[in-house]
């Protein structure tokens, strides 16, 4: 019963994406993806607790309701940090209940500006309880502690400046309507988050966002 249960939550949303046994696809966001956050480490997950299939079913419930079901597979929201097997914690998590709302915003700020125009995207990291936020050296008050941050990957072809100069013109354009906290990291990987309306470079300061080169050369940003 307990197969049958995660099984179907694997199915639940259209943009999951299923394995193919029959063909040898390796992921744009493998890369990124720490072992055991893959899909395989999320069905292990999910059977090694009773606990578990019930709470992500829920989870995927409040989303459909709230209208942002199915924009990334329900199983990729619940990828923890990446160094969580560093931190002794688990790959994927099921968030407090009470911090669903959070991602509500972020999700359809993905939807509506990010998808259009830099195609679909993979989540590689979101919720991170408290303990991991620590381990993993996030700020107390970290976006990705209450559930209103994701880190991103791209799953279409782009170089590192064409990300950029698309995120970066979107945030300028659309992100203060949803408070929009927009960063990048190495490689493809960016954070997109629903707390406040800012930006930030590798080393986390508004200084060393790669979006200051890029605004000034947008029509109207002067």
């Amino acid at each position: 019963m307990r197969m049958f249960v995660v099984l179907a939550l694997l199915s639940a949303a259209p943009a999951i994406a299923q394995m193919d046994v029959n063909r040898a696809v390796v992921s744009p966001a493998a890369d990124y993806i720490t072992a055991g956050q893959d899909e395989t480490g999320y069905r292990l997950w999910a059977l090694a607790d009773p606990t578990r299939p019930p709470a992500v079913a829920a989870y995927y419930a409040f989303l459909v309701r709230r209208g942002v079901a199915g924009i990334v597979p329900t199983w990729q929201l619940l990828r923890t940090a990446t160094d969580w097997q560093k931190c002794a914690a688990q790959p994927f998590e099921v968030p407090p209940a009470e911090q669903w709302p959070h991602i509500v915003e972020t999700l359809d700020y993905v939807r509506a500006h990010v998808v259009p125009v830099i195609g679909p995207v993979e989540p590689v990291s979101v919720y991170r309880n408290p303990l991991l936020n620590a381990c993993a050296h996030g700020a107390p008050e970290s976006a990705h502690a209450l559930l209103y941050a994701m880190d991103l990957v791209p799953l279409r072809p782009i170089g590192r400046d064409g990300l950029i100069r698309s995120l970066c013109a979107i945030h300028l354009w659309r992100g203060t309507g949803f408070d929009v906290g927009l960063g990048f990291y190495k490689g493809l990987r960016f954070h997109v988050d629903s707390k406040k309306f800012r930006k930030w470079g590798g080393d986390g300061k508004g200084e060393s966002s790669p979006c200051a080169a890029v605004i000034g050369e947008l029509p109207g940003a002067g």
